[in-house]
């Protein structure tokens, strides 16, 4: 086997940002066979299949349909974050290894049931939290886990990006769809990075999470106008009384230097550390303006090749995904894989806390909302019971 036969599920706009580079110009490319796709979408499936020559007869409205009826290796679930756990279960049952995009879902309730279902079956999952491939996050994890630093205290990270990534009247609109940012937030698309990063480098379980959500610019817009939070502030305890800040939002002026504005400092007992993530690459000054480039994530060479830790990242799951399909993946490697942390559980449980925080939340101000204290185990107690909250250490 030289080729892992993957069935795409969803070609949304990840699809068209990042994964269509991965399939088709990155390193990874000749280890990857796209021969289905499934999307109910028909612009967006016919786009993907007709620039990409995958045959009529494999393309799918339904996922179900193209497990039934393709011989598959592998699946990525390229879906909206709250169906994940639909398509990623049945592709584990249907016997195949499975990619999905952070975060693994929206509820722990769909995490767990994904994480016990490849633990059932046998298969392998991986969660594409591509900052995890970060070069800079992966040396400061190594550093930290090495004792460099002392006891995480206190941290503040920050990821906001260009209003037109939350605005449904830019043209071309960012997402597929004009609600995205109402049916989404903040924390849902860019707090789970940088709570998932700081994890990775901490390893560290949440206990408890409360947000604050500031809703000023998104009601504004117009003649679109979207009813979400510009800006949230969710403060994670953990269980050894270290506590962080993660400020994400997606309503800096479109005339910022880069899509997204990102960093963090980190306070420990031995040391601190500055992870200047807003400072990727080069500035570039040319007619259009002053930009960031950022080659670390997303790299166009000369030779048509992308590369970069945004396409890295899922390229090495799959990576992994052949070398298990050949009986090659050394059995430690594969343990690693599937730990609760690796596989994004605790991600989700600080997401779903997150927004159940501001849920409960009042109105303190004019479009402000302070949440409620949120315990994490409670959490998973009242949505998976006491076996569960062993499982995860809570």
């Amino acid at each position: 086997m030289d080729k892992l036969k993957v069935g795409v599920i969803g070609v949304g706009s990840v699809v068209r940002e990042i994964y269509q580079h991965l399939y088709y110009s990155s390193d990874f490319s000749d280890i990857l066979d796209i021969v289905a796709v499934a999307d109910p979408n028909d612009e967006y499936r016919n786009w993907f299949c007709d620039t990409y020559n995958i045959p009529a007869d494999r393309r799918f409205t339904d996922h179900k349909e193209m497990l039934e009826k393709v011989d598959l290796d592998a699946t990525q679930i390229n879906t909206p974050d709250h169906i994940h756990a639909g398509p990623t279960i049945d592709s584990l049952e249907a016997g195949l290894d499975v990619v999905v995009p952070k975060p693994t879902a929206a509820t722990v309730k769909d995490a767990h049931a994904m994480i016990e279902t490849a633990k059932r079956t046998g298969r392998l999952m991986g969660i594409d939290f591509h900052k995890r491939e970060d070069p800079r996050i992966k040396e400061a994890e190594a550093r930290y886990q090495g004792g460099r630093y002392g006891e995480f205290q206190v941290g503040v990270w920050y990821m906001l990006d260009k209003l037109m990534v939350a605005d449904p009247n830019h043209d071309p609109m960012f997402f597929a769809t004009a609600d995205f940012a109402e049916k989404n937030t903040p924390i849902s698309f860019l707090t789970v990075h940088m709570a998932d990063a700081l994890m990775k480098i901490v390893n560290l379980t949440p206990v408890e999470v409360r947000a604050t959500g500031y809703s000023h610019k998104l009601p504004s817009l117009n003649p679109i106008a979207v009813k979400g939070y510009d800006l949230a502030d969710t403060e994670i305890r953990f269980k050894n009384g270290a506590a962080a800040h993660i400020i994400t939002g997606w309503h800096l002026p479109n005339t910022a230097h880069a899509t997204t504005v990102q960093s963090s400092r980190m306070v420990c007992s031995e040391g601190l550390l500055d992870l200047g993530l807003d400072t990727p690459g080069f500035y570039e000054m040319h007619a259009e303006g002053l930009f960031q480039v950022n080659p670390l994530f997303k790299n166009f060479e000369k030779d048509g090749t992308v590369t970069g830790y945004g396409i890295s990242s899922p390229g090495r799951m799959y990576q992994k995904f052949l070398a298990a399909q050949k009986g090659e993946l050394d059995g430690d490697i594969r343990a690693s894989m599937m730990t609760p942390m690796e596989l994004g559980f605790y991600t989700a449980l600080v997401l779903e806390g997150a927004e159940a925080s501001l849920d409960a939340g009042t109105e303190i101000a004019d479009g402000v909302v302070a949440g409620v204290p949120i315990d994490l185990k409670d959490l998973v107690m009242r949505e998976l019971g006491p076996e569960a909250v062993n499982t995860y250490g809570l």
